[in-house]
């Protein structure tokens, strides 16, 4: 690269850096992970009970694909942020009415507060890719819905926005290249402008696993699961010189690059969906428990790290998983059904690991689970896994012998039960250890009985003392001190970015 190349490149990079007029979180700078809830569960639990749910996980930030009353009323009088959707069908009514949506706001909205905290409005979902003859009706539905908070007055505690599809942006690799779809600027022009009007964010479904289900042998795995690289593997900008260590940083980057192509640089992204599916069929193979795992669990980090992307590094986006339960009602392929982090019974899918990432979705759950025989399975098929888990697998079933402590109720489902935490306890509660193709769940209900202590209890009773430092740590803040009072000066902030810029500049001329 000739020194003028690089000239060009480092104030790119210098550009890049110092356009930070965008507001980190609207109303709070402090970003967060929350989850969507989708509804098709068979066995759902009770609003009462999903809230309660929800406060044991301390999962403080939820968004709903309506406005389901019920759900609303039990959120109330807790510290739970809820965002409440326009389904897609109602856009109609609402773009073409402004009574129409001065109603949809007091009915689904204002009825609640401000004993329910309602954060925000999504408007739709993924309208302009997957019912583009809707798109017209989207910015005055938005606009509608903005004019009736106005008119309650609870348009700067209320944002509004809708979530789009990645799909709506071309290029998105390198970062610096990316630009909305032609076809769609006009519309998305008009939504910036708002967003930017009322200080709401963009609100976008990004999706590492799509980008690397459809770029298999281009995009490696350990970037879209956020697994440390060495630098040679980082995907480096050619034009801004960005390292970036995983694909979600890149996407979140592609739309700030497409925002910055249309003059809208004060805008927030906000991730309003993504995860990674846990199952599925054989044309899906990387749809795995392990692999699901390690993305929520290195995602959920990612974000109480506060590391932002390279582009903005001082803006941290926060982010919706996708999902809470496991939607087993959906319609195939098989991995629509299975992006949850629990099973509808409110059992775990997977452990994530959290730890040093504050409570949220650290409770007993890290430390106290079980593996016993899913519900539904024949006999014969638990028989199978019983003894594979007692022979190959060299599980302790010394106490479901006759005579034993665990040997009533004498069934082969106690019996593989006992068996299966034995093993899985034995390898470390790894989620992969409690599967037995299909035949064993994990679980935070303690299946000891009587007399008869699961394995899984005695390794907790053992290590109680331990817990409970451990946990007296996390929630004293570790993790978080370093962000404890932090403050910078602007003369010293300004300092430093001369500094910068010298030894930038020196190292593009003269050094590289």
């Amino acid at each position: 690269m000739d020194i003028h190349n690089k000239l060009i490149a480092f104030f790119v990079l210098l550009i890049s850096i110092t356009d930070t007029g965008i507001k980190a979180q609207p109303g709070n700078n402090e970003p967060f992970v929350g989850v969507n809830i989708g509804t098709d569960v068979s066995n759902l639990p009770s609003p009462p009970d999903l809230v309660a749910f929800l406060q044991s996980q301390k999962i403080n930030h939820v968004r709903l694909y309506d406005a389901d009353p019920q759900i609303l009323k039990a959120l109330a009088k807790t510290k739970i942020r809820v965002i409440v959707s326009v389904p897609n069908n109602q856009l109609l009514a609402i773009g073409s009415s402004n009574a129409t949506a001065a109603t949809w706001v007091g009915r689904n909205v204002a009825a609640y507060l401000p004993d329910t905290l309602i954060a925000a409005i999504a408007v739709g979902d993924e309208v302009l890719t997957t019912i583009p003859s809707s798109a017209p009706l989207l910015i005055p539905a938005i606009e509608s819905l903005y004019s009736a908070l106005v008119a309650s007055n609870l348009h700067t505690q209320i944002k509004i926005s809708t979530p789009s599809s990645a799909s709506i942006i071309l290029d998105p690799f390198p970062p610096s290249q990316a630009y909305f779809n032609q076809t769609l600027t006009p519309i998305i022009t008009q939504l910036l402008k708002f967003c930017s009007r009322t200080q709401s964010p963009l609100m976008m479904n990004l999706y590492p696993y799509y980008v690397y289900m459809q770029n298999k042998g281009v995009v490696p795995l350990g970037n879209s699961l956020f697994k440390p690289l060495t630098p040679s593997k980082e995907m480096v900008d050619p034009n801004t010189l960005l390292h970036y260590t995983n694909v979600l940083d890149a996407m979140i980057d592609s739309v700030y690059f497409s925002m910055r192509n249309l003059n809208v640089s004060d805008v927030a992204v906000l991730v309003s969906e993504t995860g990674w599916p846990s199952r599925a069929d054989s044309k899906e193979p990387y749809a795995t428990v392990d692999n699901a795992d390690t993305f929520n669990s290195n995602l959920i980090k990612h974000v109480f790290d506060r590391s932002g992307t390279p582009l903005h590094p001082e803006i941290t986006s926060s982010v919706y998983i996708y999902e809470l339960f496991n939607e087993d009602l959906r319609s195939p392929p098989v991995s629509e059904a299975n992006w949850g982090l629990f099973y509808g019974n409110s059992t775990p899918v997977y452990l994530l690991h959290v730890s040093g990432s504050g409570t949220f979705l650290a409770n007993d759950t890290t430390n106290r689970t079980y593996c016993v025989a899913t519900d539904g399975v024949d006999g014969k098929t638990l028989q199978t896994a019983l003894d594979w888990a007692c022979g190959p697998g060299r599980a302790n079933c010394s106490e479901i012998q006759p005579g034993e402590t665990c040997y009533q109720p004498n069934n082969v489902r106690n019996h593989a039960s006992y068996a299966f935490d034995s093993y899985y306890q034995k390898e470390g509660r790894n989620s992969g250890s409690c599967d037995f193709k299909g035949a064993a769940m994990i679980t935070t209900t303690d299946p000891s009985h009587g007399n008869c202590i699961f394995p899984g209890s005695k390794t907790v009773s053992n290590r109680t003392s331990q817990i409970v430092n451990s946990t007296t740590t996390q929630s004293s803040g570790a993790g978080r001190n370093k962000f404890v009072g932090y403050h910078v000066s602007p003369t010293s902030a300004f300092v430093d970015l001369i500094w910068g810029v010298g030894s930038c500049l020196f190292y593009f001329m003269f050094l590289s």
